[in-house]
């Protein structure tokens, strides 16, 4: 990943933020894209650099198909090229799944806009730059969820069984110049979605390995994805500690 130009999406916090530095550990330059979260994304920024990596923080939404295409632009401009995108940007909003009535449009529009429409406006964007560069690569953030039907809302489920079909589709749409894969994390121990401390808990009693990934394993999955992964496209790699395929059920 030497000098390979690197956007990671909600990359300065959580699982982005392990993405990150996992890219520019390899080499890479990467781009911190925030929404909100400046000081966070500046903070992960500023301490690549500490380490003699190369890394900004940039600001554009991806739910905002314009502020998406200019950072596209803008960061061509700067570096010369794009070689790999990191869809990992996401929101949710922990709503009990039987509560049906809790769910309400807004929970719907926002979850949708983030998690799914959010992916299609950067990859789209993405795709005339990323085809000029030999070995260019996307990878999507999904989720374990929705193998399960859990996770912290229907509509999360849904967006991210969304992402993993989308990426077949762009997949298919984007070869052979650019693969196209997916990561489904497990429980991951970060703020997203306020999940409570006993529910990594449980989820770490329940995974065949008895834990849950880290950031930086996730990262370290990006990463094999972007630089390694040669003959892969179109895949969705479960990264949760063999607790989908082989979890405990006691």
């Amino acid at each position: 990943m030497r000098d390979r130009v690197v956007i990671v999406t909600g990359g300065g916090t959580g699982i982005g933020r392990g993405i990150s530095e996992r890219f520019a550990a390899e080499g890479a330059k990467v781009v911190v894209n925030y929404a909100s979260s400046r000081d966070a994304a500046e903070e992960t920024a500023a301490g690549i650099c500490a380490r003699a990596g190369e890394a900004i923080a940039y600001q554009a939404s991806v739910t905002a198909e314009s502020e998406v295409r200019r950072m596209f632009q803008e960061v061509a401009a700067r570096y010369g090229r794009i070689d790999v995108l990191v869809n990992n940007a996401g929101w949710s909003k922990r709503t009990p799944h039987a509560q049906l009535e809790d769910l309400t449009d807004e929970i719907w529009e926002r979850t949708l806009n983030t998690n799914l429409r959010g992916a299609f406006y950067c990859m789209r964007a993405a795709a005339p730059y990323l085809k000029k560069q030999p070995g260019a690569s996307i990878i999507n953030i999904a989720s374990i969820a929705p193998y399960s039907g859990q996770g912290s809302s229907i509509v999360y489920a849904a967006s991210k069984a969304g992402l993993i079909s989308m990426t077949k589709s762009f997949a298919r749409v984007l070869a052979p110049e650019v693969r196209v894969n997916a990561i489904a994390p497990g429980f991951v121990r970060t703020r997203f979605a306020g999940w409570p401390q006993e529910t990594f808990d449980e989820a770490e009693r329940r995974s065949a390995l008895q834990r849950i990934p880290t950031p930086e394993e996730v990262g370290a999955a990006a990463v094999f994805l972007a630089a390694d992964a040669t003959a892969i496209t179109g895949e969705t790699i479960n990264v949760d500690a063999g607790q989908t395929s082989i979890g405990r059920t006691v």
